[in-house]
């Protein structure tokens, strides 16, 4: 079995999580149509509130001493935390690396959680929706919502859980 490790990121560790950052645009790029800016970057407000804003978290998903992607929550002092970013390099995909970082990361807010995910990216689906049985039981919800402000995209998929004091067990 693979090892990884979700910890909460470092000063050091943001020119890391900006490449991670373009990645994870990139890859949503497919479902979302978006563009880069001029300079090839990605839009990053997400990835700069999740350094910045006290009520963020920055995860660094890591594999032995590899990076293999990130995860961005927000909410820490909500009632439900949203984990509004998360993203595993291909090449760590269906190793079981996502559904092990995902646990671990709950695991260290447990409560009330939202994940938004986009209904045509067929991968995510079954992630998310395994996420969700593997954490919450059948104790979990799906429901579609408007993306705010963006009336010309498709419906988010959202689920929602409970996750346990230890969601890792």
């Amino acid at each position: 079995m693979t090892d990884v490790s979700a910890r909460l990121a470092e000063a050091t560790d943001q020119p890391v999580l900006e490449r991670l950052w373009l990645l994870f645009r990139h890859d949503l790029s497919e479902f979302s149509g978006a563009l880069p800016n001029p300079d090839g970057t990605f839009r990053s407000e997400w990835l700069h509130a999740a350094l910045t804003r006290a009520d963020w978290a920055a995860y660094l998903l890591t594999s032995s001493a590899s990076p293999v992607g990130l995860a961005f929550v927000r909410g820490l002092t909500a009632p439900t935390r949203v984990l509004n970013s998360f993203f595993v390099v291909r090449g760590a995909r269906r190793a079981g690396i996502g559904l092990r970082a995902v646990r671990e990361v709950v695991a260290k807010h447990p409560g009330p959680w939202e994940v938004a995910f986009q209904e045509s990216n067929v991968a995510a689906v079954a992630f998310w929706r395994r996420v969700a049985t593997e954490i919450a039981g059948d104790g979990w919800s799906e429901e579609r919502r408007p993306v705010t402000g963006r009336p010309d995209l498709p419906p988010d998929t959202w689920i929602t859980f409970n996750a346990p004091v230890d969601a890792r067990r």
